[in-house]
């Protein structure tokens, strides 16, 4: 599975309302309001939250991805979100974010998990990628950077 099919447009914010790191979390949470893969919303959002809680998942160069995993969602569900000014996201290397990737994954996919986790990293490691997604201006825009750059790798 690659990273761009998780992504469908509307679970992609191209700017976030809040520069909180809590509060970006929830907005990308509340996406998922309503889909048929999500079975408890508040479950989802505990998970993530205590999954920050044991470290920040602001992974430095400006990107940060929140996960968990949990019964309480039927399959593995993405969300992406990007903000114009920084989130204070106690990140790793101490540099705010603007980037914020967000999975949870069912917790009898952990295999699958892991490896779109490490798929995201990769992406995200590179400077160009993060600097198109950065400029990207629309939620379409955003999925076609993320299928485009995933051309190059080979599948999950």
């Amino acid at each position: 599975m690659k990273v761009n099919e998780l992504l469908n447009p509307k679970y992609i914010l191209t700017d976030f309302k809040s520069d909180k790191k809590d509060d970006v979390i929830n907005e990308l949470i509340d996406l998922l309001k309503g889909d048929e893969r999500v079975i408890d919303l508040e479950e989802v959002r505990k998970c993530v939250f205590d999954r920050e809680k044991i470290m920040s998942t602001g992974v430095g160069k400006g990107f940060a991805i929140p996960h968990g995993k949990t019964n309480s969602v039927t399959d593995i569900v993405a969300v992406f979100g990007k903000s114009k000014k920084p989130i204070d996201y106690d990140a790793l290397d101490g540099e705010p974010v603007n980037l914020v990737f967000l999975m949870i994954g069912k917790d009898t996919l952990v295999s699958k998990h892991i490896k779109l986790l490490s798929r995201i990293s990769r992406l995200m490691n590179n400077d160009e990628f993060r600097e198109k997604l950065v400029k990207a201006d629309s939620k379409e825009s955003v999925r076609k950077i993320f299928e485009e750059e995933e051309q190059s790798y080979s599948d999950v």
